[in-house]
Order: structure tokens, then C-alpha cells, then sequence
């Protein structure tokens, strides 16, 4: 079999986000207008070509109005939206400009009769870009408490725990802002098993956690709260709409892309290659460079003794793998993708016929300009040629400065969505 190794993994990566591109797939789960008004609102990192795609499927006879926030530089190029007000703020930290627009984004909720309409565009980035801090709370209490849970290891569902019990808006807290009109939920996953509450820390979604269950994270994880974000866990002032709240009554929830549909397409396309195709699990977490290791192994198996699978063969995963950073340490460059790699490097030490692409399908690993990386067979002589220390980057959670001189770096610019991790293993 003659085939180019970089080529078909990057293609495989195009396929898996074109399958999670708002322009293909939400049009057809629109309903008809309401009588009275539709009003959108939304945010994530596919906010805007979310709010692209609505607008150019809605009736243009049909009034619609409304707010949407992404992330800086996650407009589509040469759109500008008509009937729809789409907005920038900072990600995965909060910033004023998101606790702005957020503010007018609840604002706009207020007032709705049953016969209007809400299209609640959600997808992951939500958490941080619609930034309501809970009463008593400062934007400053809320950037403390991100930062710390980043880097603190807590799986993605932990995280949103903590994030929607300290929100104004999160939990189904706009949805509930909504009542009596219809809510109707587009979203786009980006959280392993493709929970609805967890996605952007779920505000249109009732929230079945508690208070109790967000202090209990903290203390896991040793974050140091701001004496107000304590004191309302600990009194359960900031309880989040429960399952069976009347104001939540009646509403409709789609998922329009998941990183298991994304996983499938790039297996359809590797098979088209004449390739067999394996999808590990699309809800696969922890340490980044750990599930390095362990994918390692696997395709190592794969390699030498044709176990599990026969080659010539593609092993696909996804999910979201976490980095936990020492804040004693300098901040290294990356993120959870080129970690991924890195610690399958290590693990694979130049096997051959072995290769790998791992990236965010958002575009961006972390908060570099990448969406991850390729490695090859080749990649840990020719790093040790450069004079680079594979394993002390890895300590230092300096994984990009790996790949960068290798030329091996994926930066293919933000995607417009977002369905979380896609890896990709080649086994020739």
C-alpha cells in the first residue's frame, strides 16, 4: 500500500471537523417561526458559525433578534451577521467583555411571552465566554477559581460543576430567565459521554449537582475559594434549577455534532483508503501524557504482534484528556493534544511504521496558535539532533516547543466548532 502517512492523518482530522460544521448540519432541525417573537442567544466557540448557519436558513420574512459570544477570532472570515449580534470575549479565562455581553444576554431573556420563541446556540467555550458571576461574586472571584480548576486536573465535568454553581446564567439559569416561552437547544458537544448539562456548564439544562457536590470537588482538588464563593456553596444560596423545575417545563434539546458522529466520518474515510478503522471510545479521559503512553502500547501491539487488530490499521480516539500544571513551574507551551503526543513519543521510541496526529477540533491546543501535532518514527531523533530534551519538555508541560522545530506543529486556524479531542494512530 502506497500512501502518504502525514497526509491521510491530517485528511482524516479535516473530515472529523467538516462532520461538526454548524453550516451542514443545523438548518434542517429548525422550526417553523412562532407566533410571537424568536429571539437567539448563545455561546462557544462555534457561536458564531452557529449563528451564521441560523441566519441564513431562517425565513427572511421572519423576525429574529438576538445575542451570540465567541471566542476572539472565531467569526467566520468575510461574514457579518444581518439580524444577529454576535460578540467576542476571552477564552478559557473570563473577561470583561464576555461579563458584559453576558449581562445583556440575560437582559434580553426577560420579558418573553408563550408565544415567543428562544434558540439557545451552545457549544463548548460556553463555560468561560458567558461569564455571569453568581450574586456577591466579582469577575476577578470567577478568573481565580477558572484558572485554579485548569490547572488543577479535574476532569471537564468536575469543572462545570464548580463553574455553574458559582454562575448567574449557568445550569439551566437562562433557561429557567426565559419562562414562558419555548427554548429550543442547539448544541454542539464537546464533553466526553455528551451530557447536555455539562456542555458550557449546561444553561439551559436543569442541573442534577449540588452545592455540596461543587465544595466537594474543591476540597478533592485543593482550590483555595474566594470567602464569598465558600460561604454561598456552604449556605446553598447558589443552587442551580433542579430536574422537574416547572420553568424548564417543555423544552427541546438536539445535538447536531458529537465527537462520536466525528469519529465515525474519519472512520468512513480511512476505509475509504482501503485502511480498517477502529474508534477506541469517544469519552476518553485523563492525563494527557498518560493516555499518550497507554494509545502507545496499544499501537506498539498492533505493530509488533498484530494484537488487537491486524495491520495496516487506524486507531481512532477521542474525549478530553486533562494537563495538570504545577503553578511553581514557568509556563510551558501547549497543550492537551501535544502532550498527548509527546508522552506517546516517550513510549513509542521511534517504533516504526508508527504514526500519529492528535489535535483540538477547534483549531487551538490550549491557548497557542496550534491544534496539535504529528509525530512520526522519526520525530525523537530528529528532536535529539536539535539538541532538545524529549523528557524535560514533557516535565516542564513544554510540549509545543517540541514539535515547533520539527516543523510538526498542526495550525490549521480556528475551525468554527468544537467536538473536543480527535487522535488519530497509523500502524503500517
Amino acid at each position: 500500500m502506497t500512501l502518504d502517512p502525514r497526509a491521510l492523518l491530517r485528511q482524516l482530522y479535516d473530515v472529523a471537523v467538516a462532520r461538526a460544521l454548524p453550516g451542514r448540519v443545523l438548518a434542517t432541525h429548525l422550526p417553523p417561526p412562532p407566533k410571537g417573537r424568536t429571539l437567539v442567544l448563545g455561546a462557544g466557540k462555534a457561536g458564531a458559525s452557529m449563528a451564521q448557519a441560523l441566519e441564513a436558513a431562517w425565513p427572511a420574512d421572519a423576525p429574529l433578534s438576538g445575542l451570540v459570544i465567541t471566542r476572539y477570532g472565531h467569526i467566520p472570515g468575510g461574514w457579518r451577521p444581518r439580524r444577529l449580534e454576535v460578540v467576542e470575549a476571552a477564552h478559557p479565562v473570563p473577561d470583561a467583555a464576555g461579563l458584559a455581553a453576558t449581562e445583556r444576554l440575560l437582559a434580553l431573556a426577560h420579558g418573553l411571552t408563550a408565544d415567543d420563541l428562544v434558540i439557545c446556540l451552545i457549544s463548548g467555550g460556553g463555560s468561560a465566554l458567558m461569564s455571569l458571576p453568581a450574586p456577591g461574586l466579582l469577575l476577578s472571584d470567577k478568573q481565580a477559581v477558572n484558572r485554579a480548576l485548569l490547572n488543577s486536573g479535574a476532569a471537564i465535568h468536575e469543572m462545570n460543576c464548580v463553574r455553574k454553581h458559582l454562575s448567574g446564567i449557568k445550569g439551566g439559569r437562562l433557561a429557567a430567565a426565559c419562562a414562558p416561552a419555548r427554548v429550543l437547544t442547539l448544541a454542539i458537544s464537546d464533553v466526553p459521554g455528551d451530557d447536555p448539562a455539562v456542555i458550557a456548564s449546561g444553561p439551559t439544562v436543569a442541573d442534577a449537582t449540588g452545592c455540596a457536590d461543587a465544595l466537594a470537588i474543591c476540597r478533592r482538588y485543593r482550590l483555595d475559594l474566594p470567602q464569598a464563593a465558600r460561604a454561598g456553596l456552604e449556605s446553598g444560596a447558589f443552587e442551580t434549577p433542579k430536574p422537574g423545575d416547572a420553568r424548564l417545563a417543555g423544552h427541546e434539546l438536539v445535538m447536531l455534532a458529537t465527537p462520536q458522529m466525528s469519529l465515525e466520518a474519519a472512520a468512513e474515510a480511512a476505509r475509504a483508503q482501503g485502511l480498517a478503522a477502529h474508534i477506541l471510545s469517544d469519552e476518553i479521559e485523563g492525563e494527557s501524557r498518560v493516555v499518550g503512553g497507554l494509545h502507545a502500547a496499544l499501537a506498539r501491539a498492533v505493530a509488533r504482534r498484530g494484537q488487537p487488530f491486524a495491520r495496516p490499521c487506524v486507531i481512532l480516539s477521542g474525549g478530553e484528556t486533562t494537563v495538570t500544571v504545577d503553578p511553581a513551574l514557568p509556563a510551558g507551551k501547549g497543550g492537551r493534544a501535544t502532550e498527548f503526543l509527546l508522552g506517546c513519543a516517550l513510549a513509542l521510541q521511534g517504533e516504526p511504521g508508527v504514526f500519529a496526529l492528535a489535535a483540538d477540533t477547534d483549531g487551538i491546543d490550549g491557548v497557542g496558535p496550534h491544534a496539535g501535532a504529528l509525530l512520526t518514527p522519526t520525530s525523537l531523533g530528529r528532536a535529539r539532533a536539535l539538541g532538545l530534551s524529549p523528557q524535560a519538555l514533557l516535565d516542564a508541560h513544554d510540549s509545543a516547543s517540541f514539535f515547533a522545530p520539527l516543523g510538526d506543529l498542526l495550525v490549521p486556524g480556528p475551525s468554527f466548532t468544537n467536538v473536543n479531542d480527535f487522535r488519530a494512530l497509523l500502524v503500517l
